[in-house]
């Protein structure tokens, strides 16, 4: 009898070994790297601002970086007759403080440079051509920020920063081959507005894409009802941002 429990004690915790493990495999964003403490999300005080960081260097995708601004200074925690809360702070960061070229020819002054950036709660992440401080500092962001999220080819910054090592992740659908060269212990997932890959970090396909994912990002910081009405504001009928 003692040796049939035993056995029984021993086929389940096989078993849950097993489902752990395929867990794992088919939803990377679950697992944890070994000696990092799950990141834990704090929603904002009410009167709290929350900073959002946007990457830009030479070459940088407007769209990419232009539809998340806008959801982001378009939403309203509060949105009353007599007060209207504009909960995020937007600001942009590079390698120095020296005049960028966007694409299409707008040119750019960052706020600030990746040594003196204040501390951001969200990072956006667009195509571009990447600094080489960038990818130090995105490290440090994805230790202390709650969203290190990229939109189109930014993928490969993070892919170039190791933050998409053994996770799922999601580009630019004319760019899946070769970000699976690239970063072949990386899982592509095509076919995705956006994938998140682990508790902080989000990647979105390309272009308009990084709208359903700043929509997303909103509701996670202030719900469902505050998302929608930015997305009704900014009259934006895609429902794809919904998960």
């Amino acid at each position: 009898m003692k040796k049939r429990m035993l056995l029984a004690a021993g086929l389940a915790s096989l078993v849950l070994l097993v489902a752990s493990a395929y867990a794992i495999s088919t939803r990377g964003w679950l697992a944890v790297p070994q000696g990092q403490a799950p990141h834990k999300f704090v929603a904002p005080g009410p009167d709290e601002k929350v900073r959002v960081a946007f990457v830009l260097t030479e070459g940088a995708t407007m769209i990419d970086f232009a539809g998340p601004w806008e959801v982001f200074q378009d939403t309203m925690s509060v949105r009353t007759a007599d007060k209207m809360t504009m909960p995020f702070e937007l600001f942009t960061v590079s390698g120095s403080k020296e005049l960028i070229h966007i694409s299409g020819g707008m040119t750019v002054v960052p706020d600030y440079t990746f040594d003196d950036a204040p501390p951001a709660r969200i990072v956006v992440v667009g195509a571009q051509r990447g600094d080489p401080k960038l990818a130090d500092w995105l490290r440090r962001r994805d230790k202390e920020s709650d969203v290190v999220m990229s939109v189109c080819t930014g993928a490969f910054q993070l892919g170039k920063a190791g933050l998409l090592e053994g996770k799922q992740a999601t580009t630019h659908h004319e760019f899946y081959d070769k970000f699976q060269g690239s970063f072949p212990h990386a899982t592509l997932v095509k076919g995705q507005r956006f994938v998140q890959s682990d508790d902080v970090i989000y990647t979105a396909g390309g272009l308009t894409s990084g709208i359903d994912l700043a929509l997303h990002i909103v509701e996670k910081y202030y719900g469902r009802e505050v998302a929608e009405q930015t997305a009704k504001y900014m009259e934006y009928e895609s429902r794809r941002w919904i998960q």
